[in-house]
């Protein structure tokens, strides 16, 4: 009866040993990769970002006349921020792209934004400016370049970013990184372009994600993490027995009720 007793437990114990490991090799990144030596690949999937109608451009100008310069730099309308380039406590001003495209510049007039990188049309800006000031120094910045990261991970929220350049893996690393519960095979990256919204699934186990055209961000992408069933009969179990517990104290408190009526 002991020996029945052993071996039974022994193969438990082996059953959630092995369950374990099966679980374990979903949990981490990039697993194509090698630990023994470095890996080095050219980057080929990174191309600049383009400015959208409804981005909000930051355009500093500066030159060797800055006091006629500062028509183009006050403070942002409307908000309280108040936005630097460089390191430098200098006010940023913001420019709406509207929806045809275009910004509204003092003493340039109307300019077209959209579809041109920042470096595009900075220099563009600056053309413009050489005319009136001497050697114009310009800066632009998208000031509301943001994303999403939600589901399950630490700390979700939306993120203004301050690098155009920022990938899924630095977003998700701003949000705390993923919850041990969460899917790294199911996260799902939301993408809106030329009037169509875009579900992209993502696979962090992967080291394809590093090659993919989605792995670096655009302005409003959002991030969803999944949660697996563990969350759910963690949170579910959790609520049961928060249920039992108030239901035996609600029976509790009617017996002493009546005990002492």
């Amino acid at each position: 009866m002991m020996y029945k007793t052993t071996s039974y437990f022994a193969v438990l114990m082996m059953f959630f040993f092995l369950s374990s490991c099966n679980t374990y090799k979903n949990i981490p990144y990039f697993q194509e990769l090698g630990t023994s030596a470095a890996v080095a690949e050219p980057v080929r999937n990174f191309s600049p970002l383009t400015i959208q109608p409804a981005d909000i451009l930051g355009i500093h100008v500066n030159s060797r006349n800055p006091e006629s310069a500062a028509i183009f730099n006050y403070n942002l309308n409307r908000t309280n921020n108040t936005y630097t380039d460089n390191g430098q406590n200098s006010p940023v001003t913001g420019y709406m792209v509207d929806e045809e495209g275009f910004i509204h510049l003092p003493l340039i007039g109307k300019r077209k934004a959209a579809g041109l990188t920042v470096s595009a049309l900075r220099d563009q800006i600056t053309d413009e400016l050489t005319k009136l000031y001497r050697d114009p120094v310009v800066n632009i910045r998208i000031l509301n370049f943001k994303v999403a990261v939600y589901g399950d991970v630490l700390r979700p929220n939306i993120y203004t970013l301050q690098n155009e350049r920022t990938t899924i893996t630095q977003a998700l690393s701003l949000a705390g990184d993923l919850n041990i519960t969460a899917m790294r095979k199911r996260v799902f990256l939301v993408r809106e372009e030329d009037g169509t919204r875009r579900f992209i699934p993502i696979d962090l186990t992967s080291k394809k994600l590093f090659d993919s055209p989605y792995f670096y961000l655009r302005n409003n992408d959002e991030i969803y993490v999944q949660p697996d069933k563990t969350k759910y009969a963690t949170v579910d179990r959790g609520y049961r027995t928060a249920t039992l517990v108030l239901s035996g104290l609600s029976i509790i408190a009617i017996v002493l009720s009546n005990l002492y009526r």
